[in-house]
């Protein structure tokens, strides 16, 4: 009864997150192109990789919602096969997920330097332009509370600041009715 309950636990949040990766990776294969406008004007092999990664969370979403199937199936006819098979297929899944998230940690500073160099010129040329654009940057620094990616400085020479004389947007500047330059650089906004 025990391990029906610990299996059953661990089932409902291995579902959601199936059920999850699942419905991006099928919006990221179905419109790419909205999910593709966030970062701009990309390579066309960069841009066609993002495919890929639809496909590649369809399929984790895809064989977590039957790993999850196959957990409640083991534990509602308490069969130690099929409760074997579930824990050895998680224990797969752990070991590969230590394993990524050393890969991750090992390679954030390429990702990094990756996303400055492809949003960077996208914040610069289109922020303020483009409507779509603007307002998924606007909903970024409002919900994470900074300016830019890096900081209000990412807007020198931009488009945005040419066409507004020299104003920075409202999220770069804490309770000031005007956001020029200095009321950016003194506000406590990263």
């Amino acid at each position: 009864f025990v391990l029906d309950l610990v299996v059953l636990t661990l089932l409902f949040p291995l579902q959601l997150a199936g059920g999850t990766l699942l419905g991006v990776g099928i919006w990221v294969s179905v419109d790419s192109g909205s999910f593709l406008k966030i970062f701009g004007a990309l390579p066309d092999n960069v841009a066609a990789q993002f495919v890929n990664v639809g496909y590649f969370l369809i399929a984790i979403g895809a064989l977590l919602v039957i790993l999850g199937f196959l957990g409640c199936c083991g534990a509602q006819k308490e069969s130690k096969c099929l409760l074997i098979t579930f824990f050895s297929i998680v224990l797969i899944i752990f070991i590969a997920e230590v394993a990524g998230a050393v890969v991750a940690l090992v390679y954030s500073s390429v990702a990094e330097s990756f996303l400055t160099s492809v949003l960077t010129p996208v914040l610069k040329n289109d922020y303020g332009q483009n409507p779509e654009v603007t307002k998924i940057w606007n909903n970024t620094m409002t919900e994470f509370k900074c300016c830019g990616l890096s900081n209000y400085t990412d807007f020198d020479n931009s488009a945005f600041l040419s066409k507004n004389n020299g104003i920075y947007p409202s999220q770069c500047c804490k309770n000031s009715s005007s956001c020029n330059n200095n009321n950016a650089a003194t506000s406590a906004v990263p």
